[in-house]
């Protein structure tokens, strides 16, 4: 087992080189960029994403009157749009600010080396470190995302044994009818439903609409900290959790399914084993194999990349809508290093739920397979 953890982590690094040189490559070929976006906002003209963040774009370039009162030199073969009647002097002193003074093959490798020293620089637009920008972000993430994986967790695996031991009942029908109709309807479009119902949309205004926790949140005895947050969680837990609690119940249902059919289970009830016997005893630890395997994978996907629309929706300051507003900025750094560690954290994850596997069932030997 050793020698393949050993092959495993080893393959990370090609695995993650690639990840990272095609997403540089792409990003060379897009349009626009961080020197377009200072000089769209300077002069009044940027509309995007980077004009809602706040302080200063430019660093030491100042404000507006800067631009306006700069020499106006014709620069229209400049390669940036809108540097037209700009000093070429300010275009040059912008692309020694974002490091695009040098050829690509060169920024590709300084960035690399920062990222394997866990340097991973400033934000362009916010003046803040990006391992300090995430974790600021970070608590918003991971309250979705570990709370949303304990309960899917928690309604999916009863259920799931429930539907597969009433295999073809009613129950089991109008259940399903349920999930399929619940996994069908898109997330971002039922948080929708669930503002204009709940939130003082047009019916009710029973949850509120924005932030994890109330404006006095500081002033609250601890209870009530507790009840806010929960309260303010209800709703975008909701949203998020339909298509993976529907995944989660047939998954463990059908897993189920699959072993009751077994011969093994035949001889347990022949030897007189009760039906709680035969299924906690004999099924359950051989059902759940994937179910619990899988569960590593299921919170790093809640944990960093199910949120998104939801942020956005329910004003959540996450790591999703970071990444969001940081691609539309062309905010580099935190581009590529929020892709580094989610490729990195990926990657680890799958090696924790290959591990899982050897953990629950001794017999699965990944060692022997490569062999």
């Amino acid at each position: 087992m050793a020698a393949y953890i050993i092959r495993r982590l080893l393959f990370m690094i090609p695995t993650v080189l690639g990840i990272m040189l095609v997403s540089f490559a792409v990003v060379q070929f897009a349009p626009g960029g961080p020197v377009e976006r200072v000089i769209a906002q300077l002069s009044g003209a940027d509309t995007g994403a980077s004009s809602r963040i706040s302080g200063s774009a430019g660093g030491d370039f100042g404000s507006r009157g800067q631009v306006q009162g700069a020499s106006q030199i014709d620069a229209s073969t400049s390669k940036y749009r809108g540097a037209q009647g700009l000093d070429p002097e300010f275009i040059k002193k912008l692309e020694v600010q974002f490091g695009f003074d040098k050829p690509a093959y060169e920024r590709f490798g300084i960035m690399l080396w920062n990222f394997i020293r866990f340097d991973f620089g400033r934000s362009y637009f916010r003046d803040v470190n990006v391992i300090d920008l995430i974790k600021e972000k970070l608590p918003v993430s991971m309250s979705l995302g570990i709370w949303m994986t304990l309960l899917t967790y928690l309604i999916s695996i009863p259920l799931g044994i429930r539907k597969a031991v009433s295999d073809g009942s009613r129950f089991d029908v109008w259940t399903s009818s349920v999930i399929v109709i619940g996994y069908a309807i898109p997330g971002f479009l039922f948080a929708i439903l669930l503002i204009i119902l709940f939130a003082g949309g047009s019916f009710f205004d029973v949850f509120p609409l924005r932030g994890l926790t109330s404006d006095n949140f500081a002033s609250m005895s601890w209870p009530q900290k507790i009840a806010d947050y929960f309260w303010h969680l209800t709703l975008p837990l909701i949203s998020m959790g339909l298509s993976a609690f529907a995944t989660m119940t047939l998954l463990t249902k059908n897993s189920f399914l699959d072993e009751i059919r077994k011969q093994y289970v035949l001889t347990a009830r022949a030897k007189g084993c009760s039906q709680q016997q035969v299924l906690y005893g004999h099924i359950f630890r051989n059902a759940m194999l994937i179910v619990i395997a899988g569960f590593p994978g299921a919170f790093v996907h809640a944990f960093f990349s199910g949120a998104l629309l939801i942020e956005t929706i329910f004003s959540l300051d996450g790591l999703g809508l970071l990444g969001f507003e940081s691609v539309l900025n062309r905010d580099y750094p935190v581009v590529f290093a929020t892709l580094f560690i989610f490729s990195l954290v990926g990657l680890v994850v799958g090696l924790i739920s290959d591990l899982t596997y050897t953990w629950i069932d001794p017999r699965i030997d990944f060692e022997t397979r490569e062999a």
